[in-house]
C-alpha cells in the first residue's frame, strides 16, 4: 500500500509564547489521535512552532483505509414474514434502506433467533477526503481559554489566521479551515522574508524556511541554539550565563530568528538585591543575566532580538534605555523599604484579608507566632527565635519591592531582616518559609526554618479545609495539594519526629472561627497523608505497600517512611509471597469472627506438631519484635518475622483451624490473632 508525506501549517499573529509549546503538542496529538481512529497508519510525526505558526509533519502516512464490511441489522426472521411467508413491511423497509431487494438479505443466528441482515462492502476513504477533517477537529479541541474573533468573522481560535498550508506529498489537500483555502505556500519572517514562499513537498518544508525565510521552525533546535548563543555570549563577556528553563522557553516562543544581544547596566544598581535586579531583567525584559565566577552578578545582560540587525549597537543602545527605568525603580523599592524598617509593615497586614472567614494576614501571623513554637520547641529550637521568626514572616508583604515583584516574597524579607540585624536563623526562616515550592525543591535546613514553613503550610491547610473550601478534581486554588506534600517531605527527608496528627488539631485549635466537628481533624489528616501516595510511587513503591501501612495509623510521617522501608526490604525476600499470602488467609479467617478474637493462647490445646512449632516460634519472635517496633527498628523486625515463613506455611498444610471443637478452634484462632498482630506492628502484609 502506498504511503504519504503531510504537512499542515497553521499561519497566525503572534500567538501567546507562555502557550505556545503547549498548542504545538496538542495540535499533533489531536492530529495522531484522528488518523488512528480512522485507521491510518503512519510512522515519525514532527512538530514545529514558530510565534507566527503551528505546523506537524507526518512520514509513510497510509493512502487509503483499508476496505471493510460493515453488517447491518434487521428485523427478526419471524417478524419479516407472514404466515404465508411473504416479507411484511418491516423487512420491506429495511431493505429499502439498504437499497437492495429482500432477496439480497442474509441470515444470522442468534442466542435469541434467527434475524436478517445485509453486509455492507464500505470502500475506505483516502487520506485526501480524511485529512481536513482531522485537522479540523483537532484545531477545534486545542487547549484554548478564551477565543478570539477578528474582523465581521464568526471564525475563533487563539490568534487571527492569515494563511493554512496542507500538503500531501507535492499536492494541496483541498480543504477550507479557519476561513483559508489550503495552499502550497508559507510565510518567513516578517521583516527578513515577508513574501510568500511556494513549499513543493513536505520534505523541504524546514529547509526552505530556514534558508529563505530566515525563520528557524523546529521549537527544539531554536531552544538549544538559544541556549548555545547565550552561554557563548556570558563566556566572551568574562561571565557565567544562567538559563532559566521556562524563561528559555518563552524567550523560544518569542523568536523566530534569534540573535544574541549583550547590554551593560550602570554598576550602581548593584548595590540592590540581585534577586531583585534578576526579577525586573526576566519578568519585564526577558532578559538573561550573567553571574561571575563568585556567583556575583555582574552588570550585563543578554537580550535575544527576533531581528539580525544592521546596527546591532542601536539594538543594544535601546535595550539598555528600556531596563534603566526599571532597575532604577527596584533600587528605590529597596532604599524606601530599608528606611521603614520590616516590623513597621506589621500593621497594615490587618488591612489585608487572608480568607474571608479566616480573617486578616495579621490574624494568620498570630497563629504562626503559636503554631510555630508548638512545633519547634520540642525539636529543640528557641522559643524566642521561633516566635520572631514568625513574627516577621510575613512583613515584607507590604514591601515596595514585594509589591513590585511578589515572587521575593520571602527573599526580601530575609534582606530586611538582615539589614536590621536579626538573628540569623530568623533571616533564614524568613527566607526558607516558603519551601519547597515546587517539586523536586530545596528544603528549609534550620529547625526554626522548618518550624516555620510546616506551621505556615499547615495553618493554611486546616483554615481553608475548615472553612469547606476543599479541593475537588484539578481545582485547589490555594494549593492545599501542594502544601500538603511540602509538610511531608520537610518532615520525611529532614527526618522531624513530628506527631503529624495531633500538630492538625493544635492548628484546628488556633482558628476560632471554624467549627470543629468530631471528624474534621481526621479528614484533613488523611487528606494530607494521601498525598505520599504519589510521592512514594515516584520512588517506585506500589500502592498495596502503601495500603499496607497506612493500615496501620501512624500518625508520625517519619515513622510511616520508615515501615515504608522496611517492607520494601521485606518485598525482596524469597519468602516474602508466601508470608503475604499466608497473612490475607488469616486476615480473611479472622475477619469471619464475630464479636472480640481470642487473645489467649492454651499450650495444653495444641494438639498437632505443626501447631506447636508455630507457636514455638512466633513466642520466640514476638518480644524481639516488640522491642524492635518501640525502637523503630522495623527492617530488624520484619527480618525475625520472615522467620515464621516455614512453620506458617506447615501449619496451613497440617492444620484445620475451623475444627469442631470449639476450644481448639478457638485457640487455633489465638495463635492466628497473634501472628497477625506482630506483623500488624509494622505493615498489613495480606494486603500486598
Amino acid at each position: 500500500m502506498n504511503s504519504h508525506e503531510f504537512l499542515v501549517e497553521i499561519g497566525t499573529e503572534e500567538l501567546p509564547p507562555l502557550a505556545l509549546k503547549k498548542l504545538s503538542i496538542a495540535f499533533a496529538d489531536g492530529i495522531k489521535t484522528g488518523l488512528k481512529e480512522a485507521k491510518l497508519a503512519f510512522a515519525e510525526v514532527k512538530i514545529y512552532a514558530t510565534p507566527r505558526r503551528l505546523a506537524v509533519h507526518i512520514s509513510n502516512l497510509q493512502s487509503t483505509q483499508a476496505d471493510k464490511t460493515v453488517e447491518k441489522k434487521g428485523p427478526a426472521k419471524k417478524a419479516a414474514f407472514d404466515a404465508d411467508g411473504k416479507p411484511t413491511k418491516a423487512v420491506q423497509g429495511f431493505a429499502r434502506g439498504c437499497g437492495v431487494e429482500v432477496a439480497d438479505l442474509s441470515e444470522i443466528e442468534t442466542p435469541k433467533g434467527t434475524w436478517l441482515v445485509y453486509f455492507l462492502e464500505q470502500k475506505g476513504k483516502t487520506a485526501l477526503q480524511l485529512l481536513p477533517d482531522i485537522v479540523s477537529k483537532s484545531l477545534a479541541k486545542l487547549p484554548i481559554p478564551k477565543k478570539m474573533r477578528w474582523g465581521s468573522s464568526n471564525i475563533e481560535f487563539v490568534r487571527p489566521v492569515h494563511w493554512l498550508l496542507m500538503l500531501l506529498d507535492g499536492d494541496i489537500v483541498p480543504a477550507t479551515i479557519l476561513g483559508h483555502q489550503a495552499s502550497n505556500t508559507t510565510r518567513g519572517h516578517r521583516f527578513h522574508a515577508p513574501a510568500e514562499l511556494v513549499i513543493n513537498k513536505p520534505a523541504v518544508y524546514q529547509t526552505v524556511l530556514e534558508q529563505q525565510g530566515k525563520v528557524l521552525v523546529d521549537f527544539a533546535q531554536r531552544s538549544e541554539l538559544i541556549r548555545q548563543q547565550v552561554i557563548t555570549a556570558a563566556k566572551e563577556n568574562g561571565g557565567i550565563a544562567v538559563i532559566d528553563e521556562s524563561l528559555l522557553e518563552e524567550v523560544t516562543a518569542l523568536n523566530e530568528w534569534p540573535q544574541p544581544i549583550v547590554g551593560d547596566f550602570d554598576i550602581e544598581f548593584l548595590s540592590v538585591p540581585s534577586e531583585a535586579l534578576i526579577s525586573a531583567m526576566k519578568e519585564h525584559q526577558k532578559y538573561f543575566h550573567i553571574l561571575d565566577a563568585d556567583n556575583n552578578l555582574i552588570a550585563k545582560f543578554i537580550t535575544i532580538a527576533n531581528i539580525a540587525s544592521t546596527n546591532p549597537a542601536a539594538v543594544k543602545y535601546g535595550n539598555e534605555r528600556v531596563i534603566r527605568p526599571r532597575l532604577a525603580d527596584a533600587k528605590f523599592f529597596w532604599e524606601q523599604d530599608l528606611k521603614q524598617g520590616l516590623e513597621s509593615f506589621l500593621a497594615r497586614l490587618a488591612k489585608v484579608v487572608f480568607q474571608q472567614k479566616l480573617g486578616s494576614v495579621a490574624d494568620k501571623v498570630t497563629r504562626l507566632e503559636k503554631l510555630t513554637v508548638i512545633i519547634g520547641e520540642p525539636l529543640g529550637a528557641d522559643k524566642v527565635k521561633l516566635t520572631r521568626a514568625a513574627r516577621l514572616a510575613k512583613c515584607d508583604l507590604m514591601s515596595e519591592m514585594v509589591g513590585e515583584f511578589p515572587n521575593l516574597q520571602g527573599r526580601m524579607g530575609a534582606y530586611y531582616a538582615k539589614a536590621q540585624k536579626e538573628d540569623q536563623q530568623v533571616i533564614w526562616a524568613i527566607k526558607e518559609q516558603y519551601k519547597p515550592t515546587f517539586a523536586g525543591d530545596n528544603l528549609p535546613l534550620t529547625t526554626v526554618s522548618q518550624s516555620l514553613a510546616i506551621a505556615d503550610k499547615l495553618d493554611t491547610i486546616t483554615g481553608i479545609f475548615g472553612v469547606g473550601q476543599i479541593p475537588t478534581g484539578d481545582k485547589d486554588p490555594f494549593a492545599l495539594r501542594r502544601s500538603a506534600l511540602g509538610v511531608l517531605r520537610i518532615i520525611i527527608e529532614q527526618e522531624l519526629d513530628i506527631d503529624l496528627k495531633s500538630l492538625v488539631t493544635a492548628s484546628l485549635e488556633l482558628h476560632p472561627a471554624i467549627e470543629k466537628t468530631a471528624t474534621l481533624a481526621d479528614e484533613i489528616y488523611d487528606f494530607i497523608i494521601s498525598r505520599l501516595k504519589s510521592y512514594y510511587a515516584d520512588k517506585g513503591v506500589s500502592v498495596e505497600q502503601f495500603e499496607a501501612v497506612r493500615v496501620c495509623n501512624s500518625g508520625y510521617p517519619l515513622d510511616f517512611d520508615k515501615r515504608i522501608s522496611a517492607l520494601q526490604q521485606f518485598s525482596t525476600m524469597d519468602c516474602a509471597a508466601s508470608l503475604s499470602a499466608a497473612n490475607k488467609r488469616i486476615s480473611n479467617i479472622l475477619k469471619k469472627i464475630t464479636g472480640n478474637l481470642p487473645s489467649q493462647i492454651d499450650e495444653n490445646l495444641l494438639t498437632e506438631t505443626a501447631e506447636k512449632q508455630l507457636y514455638k516460634s512466633i513466642n520466640l519472635l514476638s518480644t524481639k519484635v516488640t522491642t524492635l517496633t518501640q525502637q523503630k527498628d522495623y527492617s530488624k523486625a520484619m527480618q525475625l518475622l520472615a522467620e515464621i515463613a516455614q512453620p506458617v506455611d506447615s501449619f496451613f498444610d497440617q492444620v484445620m483451624v475451623m475444627v469442631d471443637d470449639k476450644a481448639i478452634q478457638k485457640n487455633r484462632l489465638a495463635l492466628l490473632n497473634k501472628i497477625y498482630r506482630a506483623f500488624l506492628q509494622i505493615a498489613d502484609i495480606s494486603r500486598l
